[in-house]
């Protein structure tokens, strides 16, 4: 095989499979995220069912659920649309949503055309607002990526849904958790969930929350917003200055114990919780972490010791991957690739979690892909043990990259089913360890 450039050619009018969908996919995965949401779409018809393949299906084999995929209601705009406008639709639509399916929150989500030709969605939405919650999200796909939709989706929420309450003690927002776009979002939730009440915190998900629009209103009670990626900073911004609720941003989410036990100890002070009570369960939970990797012990000193390995995958999920494979692993990183196109002034800080917190001499090769093609030939520049991408690299690692082990925890994956299967936490690595040593240890 000829070796290829190390820096791809750049054609900016064609990207060839981007991993995110536009800012419509990512409000929708939101609203479908928000348990007794109804999403309701102001949109052309294959807007939002392709988002069954593009956002939910992509995202481990999930359905989209009840109200999701060709149960969503839509206004299915068409060219008399565009000339004559579809407000009279999108209110007969609504009129009716209301009527037949049951739900607990209404959530518009108008897509490029009604932004084009001028709609005026916010004045036909109030009409209904003393029948039913009802919001109004805009995203027109022109807006943004799908990690940017996660955002407007908040932004709605907060301009027209939350008010100012008393705030409770111990109470903690989790955001920057993108459903479907992180493949474990469920898993995670759960997790980080469970975490933190060991330590006595109440952590509100809000995505995963049996009661949705509950979990939704009780955003502006909590005493801090926990931030687990680039794309929870702008809401927590907004919950600062419209409720005075400070915030703070880890970089990834906590995966194995080091990172774990980095992310407890980070909130003693934040949160004024006993030093007594977070060493106790750091204890109690490494311990147990630390026995259980010994079962793995085998095939991970004898079968791949100190295995060189490349990450591709959004910036939150390839900061903890690479964490974990380096820091207690002992993998050594050779290239990250970042697709999930983050904004400029966060992209130092990227590269320096990806560097500087590395306990290895060894420092991987930083780039920021959206183009799949791109990301093939900069792969095809480095031997490789491992692969941990999106199943987009399942072929290139296995046929073009020596035949290298391949574990897909990146949007998207078609090739694995993820329910609530989760990395993160002290017990999150191990599921890594498992999901990824079988594809070497198994039968011959």
């Amino acid at each position: 095989m000829s070796l290829v450039k190390e820096e791809p050619q750049f054609f900016p009018e064609v990207v060839e499979a981007p991993r995110y969908s536009c800012s419509m996919g990512g409000a929708y995965a939101a609203a479908l995220a928000t348990f007794g949401s109804v999403p309701i779409l102001h949109s052309g018809g294959g807007c939002g069912f392709a988002q069954n393949f593009g956002q939910s299906f992509a995202s481990g084999l999930n359905s989209p659920g009840p109200v999701g995929g060709a149960s969503t209601p839509c206004s299915t705009l068409v060219e008399e649309h565009v000339i004559f406008g579809g407000e009279d639709k999108l209110r007969k639509l609504i009129d009716s949503t209301i009527g037949l399916m049951p739900g607990d929150l209404y959530t518009v989500i108008s897509a490029c055309v009604p932004a084009l030709i001028g709609d005026d969605v916010d004045s036909v939405v109030a009409e209904f607002q003393e029948r039913a919650p009802v919001i109004h999200v805009k995203t027109a796909g022109f807006a943004g990526n799908s990690y940017k939709g996660y955002e407007l989706y908040f932004d709605a929420v907060i301009d027209q849904l939350l008010k100012k309450q008393s705030v409770k003690k111990n109470t903690v927002n989790i955001l920057g958790i993108v459903p479907t776009q992180n493949l474990f979002w469920k898993g995670d939730l759960r997790n980080l969930k469970e975490h933190l009440q060991k330590i006595g915190v109440e952590a509100n998900i809000i995505f995963g929350d049996l009661n949705g629009l509950e979990a939704l209103n009780r955003i502006p009670a909590a005493e801090l917003n926990l931030v687990f990626s680039v794309w929870g900073i702008n809401t927590a911004k907004k919950l600062e200055e419209r409720f005075g609720t400070p915030y703070h941003v880890f970089s990834s989410l906590p995966i194995g114990p080091k990172d774990t036990t980095q992310f407890l100890q980070a909130l003693e002070h934040k949160l004024q919780i006993s030093a007594d009570v977070i060493a106790k369960v750091v204890e109690e939970e490494e311990q147990s972490a630390y026995r259980f990797t010994e079962y793995i012990g085998n095939i991970l000193v004898v079968a791949i010791p100190h295995a060189y390995y490349a990450v591709v995958a959004d910036s939150s999920t390839a900061i903890a991957v690479t964490k974990y494979a380096t820091n207690e692993l002992g993998f050594n990183p050779e290239i990250v690739i970042i697709t999930d196109d983050p904004p400029e002034e966060y992209r130092d800080g990227i590269i320096r979690d990806l560097t500087e917190d590395l306990e290895s001499v060894l420092k991987p090769k930083i780039v920021f892909e959206i183009d799949s093609h791109n990301i093939r030939l900069l792969l095809r520049n480095y031997t490789m043990q491992i692969v941990f991408a999106s199943s987009l690299e399942r072929y290139i690692a296995e046929t073009e990259l020596g035949g290298a082990l391949f574990l897909s925890v990146a949007f998207p994956s078609y090739d694995r089913l993820i329910v609530d299967r989760s990395y993160v936490g002290y017990r999150g690595g191990l599921n890594l360890m498992e999901d990824l040593m079988v594809k070497y240890g198994g039968p011959l």
